[in-house]
């Protein structure tokens, strides 16, 4: 095949370029040349070189301009093609540190925020602790002469309740920065108008906000976290954050929710024992001095460091809740919800209300309850207060009167003998006196009375909600 081609070609080559002889005569002789068709191809290709290079040169020639200004054309495409690959890199990592720092802020946002939250958390919770101690010690105070009331149940002698100091009456205000909006200009009469309501939010709140709500709204696109490991886990983190954030946020409102339980609690053992709490918590209130300012409602408050309004609320809620539960509290510590004398050896020989008189027969009213019992056992205090009357008082006989505060007095009747004087002050199961037959009397009792507002009470109300607050 290969022999077959090289003769063709060979054949071709004596057609086309045929042996030629050139002659050449000069004074009278005659010379020739023979040009064989290998040399005759090779001047034709030589030939064709040269006028290739010819034109190639001339073509230069005449479109140099034009040539020069294509390759300067691609040089500059080249150019900026090159350029903008270099301000799309810049753009890129200008945009990725930006969304780096934007990413960073927001954790970081996050996270200043949930342990903010957490440290308000714990201060409510602290002071809720301490709110209930206080409950407790009432409660492990007062025990033993509950149990007693139907004389069923052994009881231990009370002890003397805790003293007034432990009695947390402070506003309860964090330690964290509260920031209320500047208030209007208040007019001088104390009636409030339409012009004292407040501005929403504050300066800080408004800033932090905007600040924050742009971050959220879009600063990095979702195609910018995904191109990002660094970014996509920033972005898992922040997110984890803030679900705890939000827990922290159910868990504040299910505190504020306790905490309004007890605050329920406390008024109904008031109810019970037929005081108005309202106006029982007005007179605790009133009691410790004069208070005023304007009035700035929870929702025109920020609290600084948090953006989460329901936690705002709720905390603050919960703060002015604790404050009143600890007001409540320490009102209630001087509520006489125990009995006078506790133990097996005594016995309620008389309730309250309209009875048959045991002197006369008729039916006359009773305005206490009555305790019989071993003749010189230990009368003891209801609750804390101060001694008005100590002394033989008709057909009380020797008689112990006790101011509580807030309208409540307690009366201990017929004791053979007194053991405190006029103006002293006593807690909680302190003794008073000893158990007797002194004045209008059967037989060695005491008789104990409960007063509010200048109104003889049943005691068993009382009593009986002394029992409810130790269930």
């Amino acid at each position: 095949m290969a022999e077959s081609l090289l003769e063709r070609a060979w054949a071709w080559l004596h057609e086309t370029f045929p042996e030629r002889q050139v002659y050449i005569r000069s004074d009278g002789r005659v010379q020739f040349f023979t040009f064989s068709p290998v040399f005759q191809a090779t001047l034709a290709g030589l030939a064709l070189i040269f006028l290739g290079w010819v034109a190639f040169a001339t073509v230069n020639v005449i479109f140099k301009d034009r040539i020069i200004a294509a390759k300067e054309q691609h040089t500059q495409q080249m150019q900026s093609a090159y350029e903008n690959r270099i301000a799309d890199l810049q753009t890129s990592y200008e945009e990725s540190n930006g969304a780096l720092v934007t990413a960073e802020d927001r954790f970081k946002e996050v996270a200043d925020e949930l342990q903010t939250k957490q440290n308000i958390i714990w201060g409510v919770l602290t002071r809720k602790r301490e709110v209930d101690a206080i409950l407790n010690r009432r409660d492990t105070t007062g025990q033993a002469a509950q149990e007693s009331f139907d004389g069923g149940k052994p009881g231990d002698a009370l002890e003397a309740a805790p003293p007034p100091s432990q009695i947390q009456t402070s506003s309860g205000s964090s330690d964290f920065t509260v920031t209320p909006q500047p208030v209007k200009p208040q007019p001088r009469s104390a009636k409030p108008t339409k012009a004292s309501m407040l501005d929403f939010g504050s300066t800080v709140g408004r800033l932090a906000g905007a600040i924050f709500g742009r971050r959220q709204t879009g600063d990095i696109s979702p195609e910018v976290i995904a191109r990002h490991p660094v970014l996509r886990r920033l972005a898992f983190q922040t997110e984890r954050l803030r679900r705890l954030s939000a827990s922290q946020t159910m868990l504040m409102a299910r505190t504020q929710g306790q905490v309004e339980e007890g605050i329920t609690s406390i008024r109904s053992v008031l109810k019970r024992t037929g005081i108005n709490p309202d106006q029982f918590a007005q007179r605790v209130r009133g009691s410790e001095g004069g208070v005023g300012g304007p009035e700035i409602p929870l929702s025109a408050v920020s609290i600084e460091g948090v953006s989460d309004t329901a936690f705002q609320q709720a905390y603050l809620k919960s703060s002015a809740q604790l404050t009143e539960m600890t007001e409540l509290l320490g009102g209630l510590k001087h509520v006489p919800l125990t009995t006078p004398v506790a133990g097996p050896a005594f016995e309620r020989s008389s309730g309250f209300g309209a009875r048959v008189d045991p002197f006369t027969g008729r039916y006359a009213f009773h305005p206490g309850v009555d305790w019989s019992g071993p003749t010189g056992s230990i009368v003891r205090s209801t609750a804390p207060g101060v001694v008005v009357w100590a002394d033989y008082r008709g057909g009380y006989g020797k008689m112990v009167e006790i101011n509580h505060g807030y309208g409540l007095h307690t009366r201990y009747a017929h004791l053979s003998s007194i053991l405190v004087n006029v103006g002293t002050r006593v807690g909680e199961g302190a003794p008073v006196g000893k158990l007797g037959s002194t004045g209008r009397s059967t037989g060695p009792h005491v008789h104990y009375e409960i007063w509010y507002d200048d109104v003889v009470r049943n005691p068993r109300n009382f009593i009986e909600a002394g029992r409810y607050v130790l269930q």
